[in-house]
């Protein structure tokens, strides 16, 4: 709280890293909705359809494509011209913190985040939604009630991830750069770097009837707790 500065070197290092893992969480949710599809539509197949190859295979892509992404943002924000004082209204080095104090024009690495989370968001949410689509016809056509509370249990924590983070990158990407949102940019830029891969755990692991189990048993341990 007494010193509020960050190098330079380590604003740009931190804005490199949260790129990547921005990014490859946006995909991750996709390809967990395909795994969702896999299992409710071919349940016996599963294990044989996402094998450990194509599961390392997809997560591998990913991670590319958060690098490569996040190495060109960070080019050009490199290439900008920061001159005077370089006090950013922002915590986390957000891209439009950055690119609000540079003397040259920050035009184009503005327009290139813009284009890149537009194609990052469209197509993410272009497989969620055709994914879930097939799910929901699928489900719809079992004949057993219990067979689709499950299937429909299986994705719901997934839909609540999906929700939060698109939800909030949406919104935070769709602040007009003013002044009077920077407070909003902060809390959002907060909200899905930090809240949101904390809450990603709680999500689904208290949905797993051990974790519940050893969760109740602890409850009836109170002495653990001193």
């Amino acid at each position: 709280m007494e010193d509020r500065t960050i190098s330079f070197t380590g604003c740009i290092t931190r804005f490199f890293l949260a790129c990547i893992f921005v990014v490859a969480e946006t995909f991750m949710l996709a390809l967990m909705s395909y795994d969702r599809f896999v299992a409710v539509y071919h349940p016996l197949l599963y294990t044989v359809i996402m094998s450990q190859k194509l599961c390392a295979s997809l997560v591998a892509g990913t991670y590319t494509w958060g690098i490569v992404s996040s190495l060109t943002l960070t080019y050009f924000v490199l290439e900008l011209s920061f001159c005077g004082s370089n006090v950013i209204n922002d915590f986390v080095c957000e891209h439009s913190a950055i690119i609000s104090v540079p003397c040259s024009d920050p035009s184009v690495s503005q327009m290139l985040c813009f284009i890149i989370t537009i194609f990052d968001e469209v197509s993410s949410l272009f497989i969620i939604l055709s994914t879930y689509i097939s799910i929901f016809v699928t489900v719809v056509k079992m004949p057993s009630t219990g067979g689709r509370q499950k299937a429909f249990s299986t994705c719901t924590s997934h839909l609540t991830s999906v929700t939060i983070f698109h939800g909030t990158v949406l919104f935070l990407y769709c602040v007009p750069n003013s002044k009077n949102t920077w407070l909003i940019v902060k809390v959002g830029s907060v909200f899905y770097t930090v809240v949101i891969p904390m809450l990603n755990p709680l999500i689904y692991s208290l949905r797993n009837k051990h974790v519940k189990e050893s969760f109740r048993k602890l409850m009836n341990q109170p002495t653990l707790f001193c």
